[in-house]
């Protein structure tokens, strides 16, 4: 009979028979006397696998080391006295191999994270956008441990030149936040993202239609099938408003007696925006089908229109509008007709809700073109009463 414990060489091990068929186990289990603890578990079909069973907080524990003899007899000795070196400090050895086995995928983390956010996170909707149209798809079934810092760069990069860098700084901003609530929940140590460097973005370049721009989208407007994208626009332009904001937006907090609309869950908290006569006329032309304003296309579904820029985009192409105009620039131009109209930069943060003055500066530029119109009338009027009391002088007193 062969005894279960002894010394393990590669002679021993190589002659230890097969599991007996005729036994209830899997495995015939032995013993190596130079490391306690150390195992060889022989299959029926004659398979040596390393073991290494020992004792963690009042519990007997089996962690697998190796296949003999892709795995020698020394390294299974080592790693036995490496596990002894973390149980001497009371850590399972197993510890990073269960929170392996049951680290989520990208694709599930996200799941959990949007379940988190969706009842704080204004953007929530704005995240389940990135995640649906971009972010599962590239990243997917993959663990959120395989998921290494190069792999971030490389997404972010490649955002960037798909969309375009503040794009892709969103997206940053959006894996950092799953990170690191990946960290607080004990999934992760350490958070792929750090180090990551963000796009400079310039936001001083902004695009504006032109006067003649904005006739031709109007043009094109009347033509377009989709009226409730269409007053949608309308709507972004003529208020500046945020397109969420829009989106959004409820009969319940329209009043056109007040000449307001009221946003409770605005970028920059609740607040009220005036309406101008022709939102206001616009508005009352729109037949109340809905809680929302601006209702989806979805029979039985009482849900707002998802995304009026496939709309946007044939509108421009049939106002023959060149450059690369974004829904958000309607927010730019309805700043920089009020700056070229003479408001105040103050004016303008409250027409936009900007939280931040700073955030208002940007259109600066705009509000120096007209102080120098400005004070190109005042040259006028100087220069025109100049040249009458000339010419009154030089008629009253005629060479």
């Amino acid at each position: 009979m062969v005894t279960r414990k002894f010394r393990f060489t590669n002679r021993s091990l190589d002659a230890l028979p097969p599991c007996p068929t005729s036994s209830a186990s899997k495995a015939t289990e032995y013993s190596d006397l130079e490391s306690p603890g150390l195992k060889a578990l022989v299959s029926k079909s004659r398979e040596i696998v390393f073991y290494h069973r020992y004792v963690f907080g009042g519990k007997k524990r089996a962690m697998r080391i190796g296949g003999y003899p892709g795995t020698t007899i020394l390294d299974a000795r080592q790693r036995v006295q490496e596990n002894k070196g973390k149980l001497d400090v009371n850590i399972d050895p197993q510890d990073t191999t269960d929170r392996i086995k049951g680290m989520p995928t990208f694709r599930e983390h996200a799941r959990a994270f949007l379940k988190l956010v969706q009842g704080y996170k204004r953007s929530a909707d704005a995240d389940e956008s990135k995640l649906r149209l971009h972010l599962n798809d590239h990243f997917a079934d993959r663990r959120l441990c395989d998921i290494s810092t190069r792999d971030i760069q490389t997404y972010h990069m490649m955002i960037s030149k798909k969309l375009s860098q503040s794009t892709a700084n969103r997206h940053l901003a959006l894996l950092s936040m799953m990170f690191n609530v990946a960290i607080q929940w004990d999934i992760l140590e350490r958070s792929p993202t750090k180090g990551v460097k963000k796009f400079k973005e310039d936001n001083q370049k902004q695009r504006f239609l032109s006067p003649d721009e904005i006739g031709r989208l109007y043009q094109a407007m009347e033509a377009e099938e989709n009226k409730v994208a269409v007053n949608a626009l309308k709507l972004l332009l003529l208020t500046g408003c945020r397109r969420e904001e829009i989106l959004k937006l409820t009969w319940g907090n329209v009043s056109l007696e007040s000449s307001t609309i009221f946003l409770p869950d605005s970028k920059t908290g609740s607040r009220y925006v005036q309406l101008n006569a022709a939102a206001i006329e616009m508005l009352n032309g729109i037949d109340r089908v809905s809680k929302f304003v601006f209702p989806g296309h979805h029979d039985g579904e009482n849900k707002p229109i998802n995304n009026p820029r496939k709309c946007f985009t044939r509108l421009l192409k049939h106002a023959k509008i060149d450059g690369n105009v974004r829904l958000h620039d309607l927010r730019h131009t309805h700043a920089s007709i009020l700056v070229n109209s003479g408001a105040s930069l103050f004016v303008v943060q409250k027409s936009l809700g900007h939280s931040n003055p700073t955030t208002s500066q940007r259109y600066s530029h705009l509000s120096d073109k007209t102080l120098r119109d400005a004070s190109e009338t005042v040259s006028a009027l100087i220069s025109r009463a100049s040249k009458e009391a000339a010419d009154q002088a030089e008629a009253a007193h005629p060479a």
